[in-house]
C-alpha cells in the first residue's frame, strides 16, 4: 500500500511563492505517475499538474508559466513549485499517485495524500 505525505502549504500574499512536496512512504518500489490536484469548497477536485514516469508533464491552463512540477524518482517524491501566486490559487492541494513498480511487476491503484491548504491573500 502506498502512503503519500504532503507538506509545504501555508498562507502567502499574492505574487509570492510556495513549494509543495509529496513523498511516498516505504521503499523497494517506484511510483508510476504522480500529480497535484486542487479542491475548493463546493467544487470538484481539479488537476493542477501531473508527471508521468517517462517525464512527460501536463499543466492546467490557469497555472502554465507559473507552476512547475518535478520529481525525485529515487525518493518517490513529487514537488510543485508555485510562483506568482494568485488568490484564485487558494485551495486544498492533494497529491496523487497512480500505480507502482515492485519486483519487476506493475501494481495498479490510485493513492491520495491527506491534502495541504494553500491560501493566497490579495
Amino acid at each position: 500500500q502506498v502512503q503519500l505525505v504532503e507538506s509545504g502549504g501555508g498562507l502567502v500574499q499574492a505574487g509570492g511563492s510556495l513549494r509543495l512536496s509529496c513523498a511516498a512512504s516505504g521503499s523497494g518500489f517506484s511510483i508510476n505517475a504522480m500529480g497535484w490536484y486542487r479542491q475548493v469548497p463546493g467544487k470538484q477536485r481539479e488537476l493542477v499538474a501531473s508527471s508521468a514516469s517517462g517525464g512527460r508533464t501536463n499543466y492546467a491552463d490557469s497555472v502554465k508559466g507559473r507552476f512547475t512540477i518535478s520529481r525525485d524518482n529515487a525518493k518517490n517524491t513529487v514537488y510543485l513549485q508555485m510562483n506568482s501566486l494568485k488568490p484564485e490559487d487558494t485551495g486544498v492541494y492533494y497529491c496523487k499517485a497512480v500505480g507502482y513498480y515492485k519486483g519487476g511487476r506493475y501494481f495498479d491503484g490510485v493513492y491520495w495524500g491527506q491534502g495541504t491548504q494553500v491560501t493566497v491573500s490579495s
